[in-house]
């Protein structure tokens, strides 16, 4: 592949460019097709849909926002410090999300300033090439920050075209994404060279930045560092945990958990609970909280603990707000926006996404709430997070391969700490030093725009 014959530093490539518009607008009904099916959970699927082709904002449009692009829910949550430093120096912010559930929850934690007008709040277009001039054109915004991961060919090059600043911020990269970005020769090159900048979260993801030739890089830090957990949520997990010591048991989060990863949990869990030395051992047996990644994975994974021979109870059937947890195996947890209630009522988390080929989930809201972590080997989007943690006394990693039938090191791994409660509390200690070592993102992610965009 090769771009086009200006050598212009981040130039769209036009052949290539062109390619994947062709193959935008022939895909695009299946697009429908995608929120059709999905709105057998939730019609809600079905609500603004001209903005996913940059048309029908209902309310007036005033222009001079700061536009912040947070696809889904991690990065919704990663943005809050930011988005709420900037409401506090009088800015407006324009907050566009691609999922249903990013866009619940920025309205869920924006609340006031949605409704006060501060934060206008829609779906990013999708990126055929009239969608977006439309959008740009329509809100005009004075620059953009996409959170994360997110490099959408057309806009990344439109705004580089109209002078209109796009940075890339919590930047990361693993190594198997930038590999796939190299396949593309220089027209996948040329789309990180397009933004006006990278804000990296860790060395690690700068460097493989560089690797594509992008000169604007710098280590910021990570804006999940900075993320304050509900300190409401927080005091009925912990009443959770008092009520749960009363009766002499300890809980494990399995949290985030992916498709697949629930079987070999609750396997692991299971013969847990089998093994008469490790139950004589205990005064009780413990709990599992297994919370889905997914939330039209609900139903599937209630099926899973049946199916497993665990007797379960979900969130959203507690008869109060704590819950009865006499008489049960396991609980689902079924809802929303609750993770730090969760962490903080459990002694051990074991994160999803990482015992399977997912890449990892967001370790550092559990070590925040205190709570250690057991990861599996699959921590590619969070390599240096995992690192650290485990550098510090935070986390461990499950030794041995985890498949459907061979969970024995899982059961190992949990049997191990569940036994050790000095060994917990240590590494509940290292967590909430982790988590607070590495605060300070968002002061210099603020400090790195203000220089570049007054620059």
């Amino acid at each position: 592949m090769s771009v086009n014959s200006s050598s212009e530093y981040g130039a769209r490539p036009r052949f290539w460019f062109a390619v994947y518009q062709l193959l935008w607008h022939l895909l695009l009904p299946l697009a429908f097709v995608r929120l059709a099916w999905r709105a057998r959970h939730s019609f809600a699927y079905l609500h603004h849909i001209p903005e996913r082709l940059g048309f029908g904002y209902e309310k007036p449009i005033s222009k001079g926002y700061i536009w912040i692009h947070a696809v889904s829910v991690g990065e919704t949550r990663a943005a809050q410090p930011l988005i709420e430093a900037y409401l506090a120096r009088g800015e407006s912010i324009l907050l566009t999300h691609m999922t249903l559930n990013g866009r619940r929850t920025g309205k869920q934690l924006f609340a006031n300033a949605i409704a006060s007008g501060q934060i206008r709040q829609v779906y990013l277009p999708y990126d055929l090439c009239w969608s977006v001039g439309h959008f740009l054109k329509t809100f005009k915004p004075k620059f953009g920050l996409f959170m994360e991961t997110e490099a959408w060919p057309t806009i990344v090059f439109r705004c580089k075209e109209i002078g209109l600043p796009l940075f890339l911020i919590n930047a990361r990269l693993s190594e198997r994404s930038a590999r796939r970005v190299n396949r593309f020769g220089n027209a996948g090159r040329a789309l990180f060279q397009a933004f006006a900048g990278i804000l990296a979260q860790t060395e690690f993801d700068a460097q493989r930045y560089r690797s594509l030739g992008v000169n604007k890089v710098q280590i910021t830090g990570n804006l999940k560092f900075d993320v304050p957990l509900d300190f409401k949520l927080v005091a009925q997990g912990k009443q959770w945990q008092q009520d749960l010591q009363v009766g002499g048991r300890l809980m494990v989060c399995a949290a985030s958990t992916r498709d697949g990863e629930e079987e070999i949990i609750l396997k692991a869990w299971k013969d847990l609970l089998l093994d008469h030395a490790f139950q004589k051992t205990l005064q009780n047996s413990p709990l599992l909280c297994i919370v889905p990644r997914h939330p039209e994975r609900f139903t599937e994974v209630a099926n899973h603990i049946r199916n497993a021979g665990l007797k379960f109870q979900a969130r959203s059937k507690f008869a109060n707000a704590l819950g009865d947890f006499a008489g049960i195996d396991v609980v689902l947890g079924d809802s929303m926006g609750e993770m730090p209630m969760y962490y903080s009522a459990s002694d051990l988390v074991v994160m999803g996404g990482s015992l399977l080929p997912f890449g990892g989930q967001n370790l550092i809201e559990a070590c925040a709430a205190g709570c250690p972590v057991l990861l599996g080997e699959h921590t590619y989007n969070f390599q240096q997070a995992a690192l650290d943690a485990i550098a510090i006394g935070a986390a461990k990693r499950v030794s041995g391969e985890l498949l459907f039938g061979q969970t024995m090191a899982l059961t190992e791994s949990l049997k191990e700490l569940l036994l050790h409660s000095a060994e917990l509390a240590k590494m509940a200690v290292a967590a909430k030093a982790y988590a607070v070592e590495h605060q300070g993102a968002t002061k210099n992610i603020l400090a790195a725009l203000d220089r570049q965009i007054t620059s």
